[in-house]
């Protein structure tokens, strides 16, 4: 997963109301951004939930990009499956678009840990 890129205007701190969730991992969380068609949406959904079930303190939130589009546009989403991987803080240490490997996600965690 590279590193995030660094757009001008992007956050690089989310808060867990501001995805929609009532808190964040502790350690990390793996936020996947979705839309309702996206075939590799469900492959990623199933890598990411099993990566955070496997490493304690680490929470996976998917969004539903068509329901958040200020928060896709705040983030500059523009593709499905987008995934960010954020530390215990917050702070966004990796980006990712497309379908993942689970050794790269499990690599990127160990960014944010």
């Amino acid at each position: 997963m590279p590193v995030g890129d660094e757009r001008e205007g992007v956050p690089e701190r989310l808060s867990a109301a501001g995805i929609g969730v009532a808190e964040l991992g502790e350690r990390a969380t793996l936020v996947q951004f979705s839309s309702a068609f996206c075939q590799p949406c469900r492959a990623t959904r199933r890598v990411l939930a099993d990566v955070a079930a496997m490493v304690d303190g680490v929470a996976y939130v998917e969004v539903d990009a068509e329901a958040r589009l200020e928060l896709v546009r705040a983030l500059g989403v523009t593709a499905t499956p987008t995934t960010l991987v954020l530390d215990g803080a917050g702070r966004v240490v990796r980006r990712a678009t497309g379908q993942p490997r689970r050794a790269d996600v499990i690599a990127a965690l160990g960014a944010a840990v």
